[in-house]
């Protein structure tokens, strides 16, 4: 396994055990973001082998200080990285070359060369994302969260606006060329939010204020729940994708092994001087035709069907946003129940809490399966190799 896999599960499981669930922002979904970015700019710009694996080392490593403070996180990143790297026996100069990157990452900090301009804008690169406000809003309920700061539309567009158009650029050729343009397209619609909220604040004014304020009060507790809602489902998805690729990873390699023993190992078992070889096959086939089942049953759908009577539907003790209730019913029916739901909000939000702990349910099903696979996988290779070497050794 190369150091960058290595780093990726290490800082998978990192974040997994030991960070917590209010940062919605500085999680893995996040650092996997910024890999990938860099990957993309690494692509289309002259760097060594060595240099593009210090660049992707730093950007793993970037955001773990997270597991004990966001407070100067980047030290405490260049310390984990630092442990991990002595571990698999790199040099001190090697190390300091890759936490002078993550070091690259402070906010206010200007990159002096080429490797450290790739890191920042990296990190940055959700400026250029189409998914900027979805983003951006998991970074306003993470500070939220952590106590950082609590901020009005107006206050958060207006830094966001700040932010992208005085404060930030970005500095490799590929970046500037490719991701400017989409960077300037956030900007315009920032810059409309805020020409809208000032019509409403202008409206709001001829109100009573007392009645604004309540209004106002009602209308963040809803924005937040939504965040809330949204980004949770959204980690929850790509969590699920995570799961089943790598399930298909481990379905292809053994497909691959099976194919490979089926056609060039075992018809020569048959003769006599490779009657040693006859168990090592035996346990080597055995463990992938294993490895695949676990890893069918963890992509494999389970989907619950409820009985439920119309009186449960009044009641509302029926959740209708999962296929699996709302399938059975009539047209007409599901028609009258869902305007009901859509007048109610706390109806809404009782039926989202439903799917989210469900969805729940299923993901953790999903990674224990996926866990005994990788255990199943890995003895079988273990065992097996060792059988073909004590079969080798005892002729």
């Amino acid at each position: 396994m190369s150091i960058l896999h290595k780093a990726k599960d290490y800082v998978e499981i990192l974040f997994k055990d030991r960070l917590s669930s209010v940062y919605f922002y500085h999680n893995f979904i996040h650092t996997t973001y910024t890999v990938n970015k860099a990957e993309e700019i690494l692509r289309n710009t002259p760097v060594s082998k060595e240099d593009q694996e210090k660049v992707l080392l730093a950007l793993w490593f970037h955001d773990t200080g997270y597991i004990e403070c966001a407070q100067n996180h980047e030290e405490r990143g260049v310390q984990i990285l630092t442990d991990f790297l002595k571990e698999e026996n790199y040099p001190e100069t090697y190390i300091e070359d890759v936490s002078k990157l993550i070091l690259a990452t402070k906010i206010t900090y200007e990159p002096q060369n080429l490797l450290e301009k790739i890191v920042k804008d990296a990190d940055c690169s959700h400026f250029a994302s189409h998914d900027y406000n979805d983003i951006s809003d998991a970074l306003r309920k993470e500070w939220e969260l952590t106590n950082v700061r609590c901020f009005s539309n107006e206050e958060w567009n207006a830094g966001n606006l700040d932010m992208l158009k005085n404060r930030h650029h970005y500095y490799t050729d590929y970046a500037m060329e490719n991701w400017n343009p989409l960077k300037n397209k956030n900007i315009k619609k920032i810059e409309k939010k805020l020409e809208k909220d000032e019509d409403k604040k202008e409206d709001k004014d001829k109100k009573d204020n007392s009645e604004s304020k309540k209004e106002s009060k009602e209308a963040k507790s809803d924005r937040s729940v939504d965040t809330l809602f949204r980004v949770t489902l959204n980690n929850h998805t790509r969590l699920s994708d995570i799961a089943d690729s790598k399930a298909n990873i481990l379905l292809s390699v053994n497909a691959i092994i099976i194919s490979v023993c089926l056609s060039v190992l075992v018809p020569k078992l048959d003769t006599p001087k490779n009657a040693h070889l006859i168990i090592p096959s035996f346990v080597l086939l055995l463990s992938s035709v294993l490895t695949i089942i676990f890893a069918i049953l963890s992509t494999k759908p389970n989907v619950t069907k409820t009985s439920f009577t119309a009186q449960d539907i009044s009641d509302r003790k029926v959740n209708l946003l999962f296929f699996g209730n709302f399938q059975q019913m009539m047209f007409n029916d599901y028609h009258d129940a869902m305007k009901d739901l859509i007048k109610d909000r706390d109806y809404i939000y009782d039926s989202m809490v439903k799917d989210l702990y469900f969805l729940g349910k299923v993901l953790d099903r999903k990674y224990k399966l996926l866990s005994v696979t990788y255990q199943i996988f890995m003895a079988g290779i273990i065992i097996s190799v060792l059988s073909f070497a004590y079969a080798f050794l005892s002729l």
